[in-house]
C-alpha cells in the first residue's frame, strides 16, 4: 500500500493515519482508504506534485471535482476542477485554508510552491486547499489558441487596437467551442469554492487571498458570512474598486517614488543621472520611428532576434520591475543605458517578460472576468496622459472586450464587506498597483479588521520578513488586534542600482 508513496508524500500519510488512529483528528477531516488514498468527506485525493514556473515542486495530494458551466442549466455541460491538498504536518483544525490566486488567471496549484515556505507555519494546524479557479490551471482552462495571442494581450500597448480585438475575436471564436465563455467570472468562482466546501464536509473555511484572490475572497465571505472563519488578503482589491481604472495613475506614482530613491542617493545620482529625465528622453526617441533594428539574443531559447525597440518595451519593465523593489532598483540602470542608445539588455528583457506573462496567465478566464465585473465601468481618465502607461491601458482592454462575451454581475457586486468575520490585510508601501490606501478602504467598515503597511515593499508580501508568523498566529487566533507586528519594521527596501553590480556596500 505504502510502496507508491514517496518522500514527503509518505510522511504526510502517515501523520494522518497516527492522528486518525489516536482519535484525535477532527471528524470529516482525511482519512486513508484500504488503497492508501486520502479520502477527505466525499472527495478523494491521489499523490501528485505541485511545480511552479520557476521550478520549485511540492508534494501534495490532488482530485478533480466536476461542476455545471451554468448553475442556472442543468443541461448545460460540466467541467472538471482541479484541487490540490497539502496536509497539515500536525494534529489539524476542521476549519483548513484555501489560497486563492492572482491574476485573474493565475493558478492557485501552480503559484503556491513558491510560496509553500510562508505556509510552513500554517499548516501546522491547518490543511491548505487549493483550487484553480475555473478557466485557469487544471481546470478547464482556457488558453488563446493562436501562436502569440496570450503574449500580445498581456502586453503593454504592443499591439493596435484593431490587432488586439482581431486578436480577442479569433481567441473568443475558438474558445466559445468548448466553453460558455459568460461563466468563468468571480461569482462562478465563489459559487465553486463553496460546492468544495460542501464536499469537503468542513463548516467553515479561512480564505488567503493574493491579489485578485483578495476579490474572490471577500465576495465569498460576503455571500457565505457563516461558512468564513477568518481572511487573510495580502495586496488587496477594494470591491468598489474598478480593477484596471487606475493602474496608469498607481504605477506613476510607484515610479516615482523609485526614481526620487535614486534622486537621493549619492552613488545612483551621480553614475546614472536623473531617471525621470532620462525617462522623458527616452520616451520621444522610442516613438520616433526612427529607430534601426537591433539583434539581440533571446534569454529564453538563445536565439538571435532582430527587432526596433519601441517604448512599449520599456513600458512592460517599468510596469512589471514596479512590482518588486528588488527589481524597481535596476530601474535607473535600465533607464541609463537605454538613454545612452544601448537596446539590447530591454529588448532581451523585455521579450523575456512578455513571454512569462503569456504562460502565467490564461487570457480567457483573465477577460472573462475583467469584461464582465469591471471593464464596464471604465472610463478615459485626462490624468492619465503622459504616464507610462497612458490611455492604451484602458483602450486595449475595451477593445478586447468589445468582443468578448459578457457574464452577469451581481447587484451587489460593489458593495464593501461589512460585519464581524476577523479580517487581515496587508499591503506593500510601494505597490504600484494595489497600494496601501485599499488596504484601508477594505478594513475601514470592519469591526474586526486590521491593516498593515510593511515598510519599503511591493506587491505580494506574504512571505516577507515576519509575516508569515503574523499570518499564522492569525489564522490559529483569528484575533488581528492581538498581533505584535513592530517586527515589520526591521524590513527594508533594496537600495537603486549604482551600476552593473547593484548597489553600492
Amino acid at each position: 500500500m505504502q510502496s507508491a508513496l514517496t518522500g514527503l508524500t509518505s510522511l504526510l500519510l502517515g501523520a494522518v493515519l497516527a492522528a486518525c488512529s489516536s482519535g484525535t483528528s477532527p471528524a470529516g477531516g482525511p482519512r486513508a482508504d484500504a488503497d492508501g488514498q486520502l479520502v477527505y468527506g466525499t472527495l478523494t485525493f491521489h499523490p501528485c506534485a505541485l511545480n511552479s514556473a520557476s521550478g520549485r515542486s511540492v508534494e501534495a495530494h490532488c482530485t478533480g471535482i466536476s461542476v455545471p458551466e451554468n448553475a442556472a442549466d442543468p443541461a448545460s455541460r460540466n467541467i472538471e476542477l482541479a484541487l490540490a491538498l497539502v496536509p497539515a504536518t500536525g494534529i489539524a483544525e476542521e476549519d483548513p485554508v484555501f489560497m486563492l490566486a492572482g491574476g485573474p488567471g493565475q493558478s492557485s496549484r501552480d503559484s503556491y510552491p513558491d510560496l509553500h515556505g510562508a505556509f510552513e507555519n500554517v499548516l501546522r494546524n491547518r490543511h491548505i486547499l487549493l483550487l484553480d479557479a475555473r478557466g485557469s490551471g487544471g481546470s478547464h482552462p482556457l488558453h488563446c489558441a493562436e501562436d502569440g495571442a496570450e503574449t500580445a494581450l498581456t502586453g503593454v500597448g504592443q499591439q493596435s487596437v484593431e490587432a488586439v480585438r482581431t486578436l480577442a475575436a479569433e481567441c473568443r471564436d475558438d474558445l466559445s467551442q468548448v466553453a460558455d465563455l459568460r461563466f468563468y467570472t468571480t461569482t462562478e468562482h465563489v459559487q465553486d469554492l463553496e460546492r468544495v466546501r460542501a464536499a469537503l464536509g468542513v463548516p467553515r473555511v479561512n480564505l488567503l487571498g493574493i491579489s485578485y484572490g483578495t476579490r474572490v475572497a471577500q465576495q465569498y465571505a460576503g455571500r457565505y458570512p457563516d461558512n468564513t472563519r477568518a481572511l487573510v488578503l495580502d495586496s488587496v482589491v477594494p470591491n468598489t474598486l474598478v480593477l484596471g481604472q487606475e493602474h496608469a495613475q498607481n504605477l506613476e506614482h510607484a515610479l516615482n517614488t523609485q526614481f526620487a530613491r535614486c534622486r537621493q542617493d549619492a552613488a545612483c545620482s551621480t553614475a546614472l543621472g536623473d531617471p525621470r529625465q532620462h525617462l522623458d528622453q527616452v520616451r520621444e526617441r522610442l516613438r520616433s520611428g526612427t529607430l534601426a533594428p537591433v539583434r539581440y539574443r533571446d534569454p529564453v531559447s538563445g536565439a538571435w532576434r532582430e527587432e526596433i525597440p519601441q517604448f512599449e518595451h520599456l513600458a512592460i519593465l517599468l510596469r512589471m520591475y514596479a512590482y518588486q523593489p528588488s527589481m524597481a532598483a535596476s530601474l535607473p540602470l535600465l533607464l541609463h543605458e537605454v538613454a545612452q542608445g544601448q537596446y539590447d539588455s530591454l529588448l532581451a528583457q523585455s521579450q523575456m517578460l512578455s513571454q512569462e506573462l503569456g504562460q502565467a496567465l490564461a487570457m480567457g478566464m483573465s477577460l472573462s472576468v475583467t469584461c464582465s465585473e469591471d471593464a464596464i465601468e471604465y472610463r478615459q481618465d485626462p490624468r492619465d496622459a503622459g504616464t507610462v502607461l497612458g490611455s492604451e491601458f484602458v483602450t486595449l482592454t475595451l477593445a478586447m472586450c468589445a468582443e468578448w462575451p459578457r457574464g452577469a454581475r451581481p447587484e451587489n457586486f460593489r458593495a464593501p464587506l461589512t460585519g464581524p468575520v476577523p479580517v487581515l490585510a496587508i499591503s506593500g508601501e510601494l505597490d504600484p498597483v494595489t497600494p496601501p490606501r485599499y488596504g484601508e478602504t477594505v478594513v475601514a467598515p470592519l469591526p474586526n479588521g486590521r491593516h498593515l503597511v510593511l515598510p519599503g515593499q511591493g506587491h505580494s508580501v506574504l512571505a516577507l520578513g515576519c509575516m508569515p508568523g503574523l499570518v499564522a498566529q492569525f489564522i490559529e487566533s483569528a484575533d488581528s488586534a492581538a498581533l505584535d507586528a513592530s517586527c515589520l519594521e526591521q524590513l527594508i527596501s533594496a537600495p537603486p542600482f549604482a551600476g552593473r553590480y547593484g548597489w553600492e556596500p
